[in-house]
């Protein structure tokens, strides 16, 4: 299963991106035999209603497997998104939603404005780590969301068993902006730089470790501004390195597919999908989503570390070097081997992303204290800080 345009070279540049090659990926159409359970095709994305889809699931294990086979297909080297109508009851919705308005009444009393990707905190409203304060706030709801067969349906077919599931609230007021396009988390949260330095396969790899999703918690007419799609995008090998480049922007903004949604209905789509939320053009609609990110169980080590204690053991011998005259490569290399070099996950509410899509990693904290000529204590007192924002609660 090809899960992007092939490379023609181990490393995907920025400098080699070509508007023409994404033109020859899309130039595949979707054909409604790739998604025989799906009740049709919108804008070249088959929608499925909720109650056929769990059913031919619910067979049997061969008609299980052939179900989550055909969502797989559509995500890896389909259109790379699926709709379910339906996907959610409408009651259930109902209160998940009262339970959510309570987490935005309450950030607005404390004063405190999520941040946020794209738009600046305040001007629309986000509730990060979702999952867990739903769950602390009303388990019974809690529960009722998350039984849910279609999202599991979904997670399995492209994860397999094991997965992760986290959520994230995203309420986007009338007027307020869309997003520019982008692909998602791992390597879509990197810049082009950081992308690049890695090679051609973990861009492929990156895929296959998370599934985004969307549940609409209320009806989002075109105007409301749900969510721009580019089906078949995911497949275009340099998306990662090309999508903040001015030219794919524009085929962007000229092209995309937006789906109207009803509440309760659920999105799935491909991380590496060209996507954005959509302007909110209404004059009352607050456009509420809960925004879902399933990961791989595969995306963990197989021992666990103290990679605190690890560091603060080595910062001497590593200050010392450092003073001593040591290769900058050195002083990198053994800090990435002993502290935590990547951003999440962490608590968004307190570790905000800040001037980038992601915080200050622990090796960021390391390494800023090097090249100021930190004491140990000074050290330990900034990794205990750090560790402190990224807890849940």
């Amino acid at each position: 299963m090809t899960l992007s345009a092939r490379p023609t070279t181990s490393w995907l540049l920025p400098e080699d991106c070509r508007l023409a090659d994404l033109r020859e990926v899309l130039a595949e159409r979707t054909r409604l035999e790739d998604a025989p359970h799906a009740s049709r095709l919108e804008g070249e994305v088959p929608v499925y209603t909720a109650d056929r889809l769990v059913a031919a699931g619910a067979t049997h294990e061969e008609g299980r497997r052939a179900v989550l086979a055909e969502v797989a297909g559509i995500l890896a080297h389909g259109p790379g998104i699926v709709v379910v109508e339906r996907a959610f009851e409408p009651a259930v919705v109902d209160r998940v939603t009262a339970a959510f308005q309570g987490m935005i009444d309450e950030q607005r009393s404390a004063g405190t404005a999520s941040g946020d990707h794209f738009a600046k905190p305040g001007a629309n409203d986000r509730v990060w780590n979702a999952l867990e304060k739903l769950a602390v706030a009303d388990p019974e709801a809690f529960v009722d969301y998350y039984a849910n067969d279609v999202l599991a349906l979904a997670a399995t077919a492209w994860l397999g068993p094991g997965y992760q599931v986290t959520s994230q609230v995203n309420v986007v007021n009338p007027g307020g902006a869309g997003q520019t396009a982008h692909r998602d988390y791992h390597l879509g949260f990197a810049s082009d730089e950081t992308c690049a330095r890695y090679p051609a396969h973990v861009h492929a790899l990156s895929q296959v470790l998370t599934l985004q999703g969307a549940v609409a918690h209320c009806d989002m007419p075109v105007e409301s501004g749900p969510t721009l799609y580019l089906p078949h995008s995911q497949k275009y090998a340099h998306g990662y390195v090309a999508y903040r480049r001015p030219e794919f922007q524009e085929y962007f903004d000229a092209h995309h597919v937006q789906l109207p949604l009803a509440k309760g209905d659920a999105v799935f789509f491909n991380p590496a999908l060209f996507h954005a939320a959509g302007t909110n053009r209404s004059t009352g609609i607050r456009r509420m989503a809960n925004l879902l990110q399933v990961s791989s169980a595969f995306g963990r080590a197989m021992e666990v570390v103290d990679r605190q204690r690890v560091v603060e053991a080595v910062y001497p011998t590593l200050l010392a070097r450092r003073v001593a005259g040591a290769g900058e490569r050195a002083v990198v290399n053994a800090v990435g081997a002993s502290a935590e070099g990547y951003a999440f996950p962490t608590n968004l509410d307190r570790d905000q992303p800040i001037g980038g899509m992601a915080p200050p990693t622990q090796a960021d904290v390391v390494m800023n204290a090097l090249a100021e000529g930190l004491g140990p204590h000074e050290l330990h007192r900034r990794l205990d800080a750090h560790a402190q924002a990224r807890l849940s609660h």
